[in-house]
Formats: C-alpha cells, sequence, structure tokens
C-alpha cells in the first residue's frame, strides 16, 4: 500500500473560513500529505483562497459526491480523507489514519465531536459515533478515509445529491468493516444551530430511514433544502 496521503475537501461559497481551515492543515503538508479542493462553483472568494492554501484546486459539479470523486482522481496518492470544509482533524491524524491501514484494513473514520459547549450535542456526537460503529456506516463529519485501491473497487462515490456517504460506506462494508478511531474530529455546529437541534436531528433520522426503504437521494436533497444543479 502507498503511504501517500491526499486530503479532499469539496466546497461551496466557505470563503469566510476556508483560509483558516486549510492553515490548520499545513503541518500534515509539511509532513508529506496533499490537500485537494474541490469547488463547486461557489460565488465568493473561494476557489482563489483554495488556489492559495492548497496543494490542487479545481472546479467540478456542484455535490459532494461529484466533487470528491474529482479530487480523487485529481491526485496520486494511496489514501483518501475526505474532509467537510466545517470539519477539523486532530493534530495527528495522517499518522492516525496511516497507522490504522497497516495491519491490512482498508476503510475507516474517527469519532466527531460537534463544536459547541451545549449539554444536548454530547448526547447527539455520543450516538453519531455509537451507531456508526454499531453499524459499520460513516457518515461525511466523521472524516471518512480509504485506501484508493478499495475506493475504486467500491465505485467511489455515487453521483446523488445526498447520502453519498452512506452509499460510500455500504460499499466499503461489503470488502471489509471500518477502522473506528475514537480520536476525535471536530465539526461545526452550524447546520444544528441554524435549522434548530432537534428538528435538525429528527429530519436526518427520517430521511436516513426513508433512504434505506430506498427513497430516491434526489427527492431527499430537496427536503433537506438542497437546490439541484442545473443540467
Amino acid at each position: 500500500m502507498s503511504t501517500s496521503l491526499a486530503i479532499v475537501i469539496p466546497v461551496l461559497d466557505e470563503a469566510a473560513t476556508l483560509a483558516q481551515r486549510l492553515l490548520a492543515l499545513e503541518p500534515l503538508r509539511q509532513r508529506g500529505a496533499s490537500v485537494v479542493v474541490v469547488d463547486g462553483g461557489s460565488a465568493d472568494d473561494t476557489l482563489a483562497i483554495a488556489r492559495k492554501h492548497a496543494d490542487v484546486a479545481l472546479v467540478a459539479p456542484r455535490g459532494r459526491g461529484a466533487q470528491m470523486n474529482a479530487g480523487a482522481r485529481a491526485c496520486t496518492a494511496g489514501v483518501l480523507l475526505f474532509l467537510h470544509a466545517d470539519t477539523t482533524l486532530p493534530d495527528k491524524a495522517d499518522t492516525l489514519v496511516l497507522e490504522s491501514l497497516q495491519g491490512g484494513s482498508i476503510w475507516g473514520r474517527f469519532d466527531v465531536r460537534i463544536d459547541s459547549q451545549r449539554p444536548i450535542f454530547r448526547c447527539i456526537e455520543s450516538m453519531m459515533n455509537w451507531r456508526s460503529r454499531w453499524s459499520g456506516i460513516a457518515t461525511g463529519d466523521q472524516a471518512v478515509f480509504v485506501r484508493r485501491d478499495a475506493f475504486d473497487l467500491a465505485g467511489g462515490f455515487p453521483d446523488i445529491p445526498l447520502m453519498e456517504d452512506i452509499a460510500l460506506s455500504r460499499g466499503l462494508k461489503r470488502i471489509a468493516p471500518p477502522v473506528c478511531l475514537r480520536d476525535w474530529v471536530i465539526t461545526s455546529a452550524r447546520r444544528w444551530e441554524r435549522h434548530g437541534v432537534w428538528r435538525t436531528v429528527l429530519l436526518m433520522w427520517r430521511l436516513r430511514a426513508a433512504y434505506f426503504l430506498g427513497a430516491d437521494p434526489a427527492s431527499l436533497a430537496v427536503q433537506y433544502g438542497y437546490v439541484p444543479r442545473s443540467l
């Protein structure tokens, strides 16, 4: 297995915080990791910031699955780590990922902690981590990492506007169970704060249940608030 690592970040209108997020990855870049930012057609300065602070910055059709696939194609690293723009990795994430894959494992994810002091978020993050460990399904908030050969074998991310992380997890789980690292990634509470904590939790439970029962991801994405991209 190649021990090179690429961190692939899909973005859309993240100019307000992207420079700070990318600068936090600089120590990993200095140790050999590459950072690939894939813009989905931002209307702000996201792409310019990415070109300044990432190894590769490119544009792809909007949608996390399509953007992350484009990022994977744009680099040659043997290990891919998919990172949401509002999520921060632990300091030694590169070492943790590569060491976890040395023993024959092919993919995994981190535990997640939500960046808020409100006690309700301790409950939410505990439920997220427990559910993932029990089910073998990871969400994008947990910074999924995978060997490139396994990513290709699973078919990459499907080009769907929602649940692309669930779909990839299902494909990878058919090959092997995930490594569930207990080290935290820190993700922003903005989604919950903007729409209401319990409203967001219940909405995601309902959408995931519908997806597992066969509902169309495009229809679910509209319910989530996604605006379909123009053809």
